[in-house]
């Protein structure tokens, strides 16, 4: 704010000096020009009628002491110049138009020199002297509010600007947008609302500053509709604001439309609009949370091979995880492996091997499973649970063997390869100790594997049963038949193995002799 007079030149009689000052204002902080004067010539001075120049002239005395004033200001002795201006206030025999002329300077040169509530009360001054005309009232009226609001004194500051505005005064865009600063920096976003919104419309072209702020008040207010719309026309004119998208993205979550967040957040992704780490593992954590681990797992594993997310022990193990959400444990395993031997000895050590563990258990490979399990339990992991999936994998490979069958002899079956495969089972669910919370699964397991066992030797003794009948009845027809034919005759061969049996039973006296 400069203040720009000429020398008042005087003859020996008063000179007129009509508007001596003239204030405009377009802000308080680096603000155009809030006074002007002029020296009128003597023809002009001659011309004016006697009611406009009516009190409004300087005496030889007090135009000496503006004079002189004002020498000091333009030789940059501003507070010098304030201290004349006050000595001249003091001398006395002032007109109303010479004090309040005297005042609007003291205020311009206070706020010069940054002192504004000095200003402040150099304006006031000129006010309570009642020398300025009406027009001048408005603009001091302007000038003191702006400088109240400048000073901290928010909410007084703006309501003097808004009596002047609803005066009748002239509603220009600086004066609105100063309003709307004021009520908003008294936090009272009520009352700034309807002004930015008379600002807002107003505007043409509109810029980033107008949309902002209605932005700011719509969502201070919680008025979650037009904070909507506003965000909406913003990304529309700039899609590649980040931080648009993220109030976009905010205002969904925080309306409970949280599937439509995550639809924002995968174009700010696929738009390239995500870039740092904790942004890009949001958006893992956002596909796996609605059920997309694979989708999940292909932007951690891309990011990572990229360098934008750290392949770090969690990380690693996050990739593994979400891998093997979506059942694909071929490519969870490496992972896994390489986020066990990064991590540290310890419980997360123990339990990434026994995760590598169940991988390749799922993976069917029952060997490097157990290795990983018992790295798992050496390093303090649940023995109880680790031998449970040792057990399981052990039990599950004995589908790759041929079953036992009833033509087999007993020494057969013991050592045919799927009795070994049991047993191995069987071995490794005995290893689960009675004070674990497997305990009684395993001793499931284990009823189980014997049930199987029995099975087999109850259903090979109903076969033999079977065949044994059969046998028996084919050798009392062949005895039978003896009356008719000279000798015994049994056409099974594979029955004479019975005889014996039948004779003892049925033929006691025949099998004594």
């Amino acid at each position: 704010m400069t203040f720009i007079i000429s020398k008042i030149r005087f003859r020996a009689r008063a000179v007129s000096c009509a508007s001596v000052l003239a204030v405009s204002l377009v802000g308080v902080c680096g603000a155009a020009p809030i006074g002007t004067a002029w020296a009128q010539t003597d023809a002009q001075t001659d011309a004016q009628t006697e009611g406009q120049t009516e009190g409004r002239q300087f005496s030889s005395k007090t135009g000496e002491a503006v004079n002189a004033a004002l020498d000091l200001a333009k030789a940059g002795q501003t507070a010098s110049a304030i201290n004349a201006l006050q000595s001249a206030l003091s001398a006395g025999d002032l007109n109303a138009y010479e004090r309040s002329t005297i005042y609007q300077m003291i205020g311009q040169y206070a706020y010069q020199l940054d002192r504004l509530v000095e200003a402040q009360a150099g304006f006031e001054g000129a006010l309570a002297a009642g020398g300025l005309l009406p027009k001048e009232v408005e603009n001091t009226e302007i000038v003191i509010a702006q400088l109240m609001i400048g000073n901290g004194q928010y909410r007084a500051g703006a309501e003097r600007l808004e009596t002047y505005l609803k005066k009748g005064g002239q509603e220009k865009p600086e004066y609105i947008k100063f309003l709307v600063d004021a009520w908003a920096q008294a936090q009272d976003f009520q009352r700034a609302l309807p002004w930015a919104e008379k600002w807002f419309n107003a505007a043409s072209p509109k810029t980033r500053e107008h949309f902002d702020l209605l932005n700011f008040l719509y969502n201070n207010l919680g008025l979650q509709g037009r904070q909507a719309d506003i965000v909406k026309e913003m990304i529309g004119r700039w899609p590649e604001d980040k931080e648009l998208w993220d109030v976009w993205a905010s205002m969904l979550s925080n309306g409970g439309r949280d599937e439509e967040a995550f639809e924002v957040k995968k174009i700010m992704y696929l738009k390239g609009l995500l870039t740092t780490e904790p942004e890009l593992l949001k958006i893992v954590q956002y596909y796996s949370f609605y059920d997309m681990p694979y989708q999940a797992a292909e932007i951690l594993e891309s990011e990572m091979a990229s360098q934008r997310i750290s392949k770090t022990p969690a990380t690693l193990e996050q990739l593994s995880d979400l891998f093997r959400q979506a059942r694909d444990y071929k490519r969870a395993i490496p992972f896994l492996e390489s986020a066990a031997r990064q991590s540290k000895e310890g419980i997360t050590q123990a339990g990434l091997y026994a995760k590598l563990g169940e991988a390749l258990y799922n993976e069917g490979d029952c060997q490097k499973s157990e290795i990983a399990f018992k790295d798992a339990m050496s390093r303090g992991y649940d023995a109880g649970k680790s031998w449970m999936l040792i057990a399981s994998c052990r039990y599950d490979e004995t589908i790759q063997f041929d079953r036992l069958n009833c033509e087999m002899s007993d020494a057969d079956m013991a050592k045919a390869p799927i009795t070994h495969a049991r047993n191995s089972a069987l071995d490794a669910f005995a290893n689960v100790s009675a004070r674990s919370g497997e305990y009684q699964n395993a001793q499931t397991w284990v009823q189980f594997v014997d049930n199987e066992k029995q099975a087999v030797k109850q259903r090979c003794g109903a076969i033999a049963d079977i065949e044994k009948e059969a046998c028996f009845l084919k050798i009392k027809l062949a005895y039978d038949a003896i009356i008719f034919t000279p000798t015994f005759d049994l056409e099974d061969k594979s029955c004479e193995k019975y005889i014996p049996e039948y004779d003892a039973i049925y033929r006691p006296e025949i099998a004594a002799k």
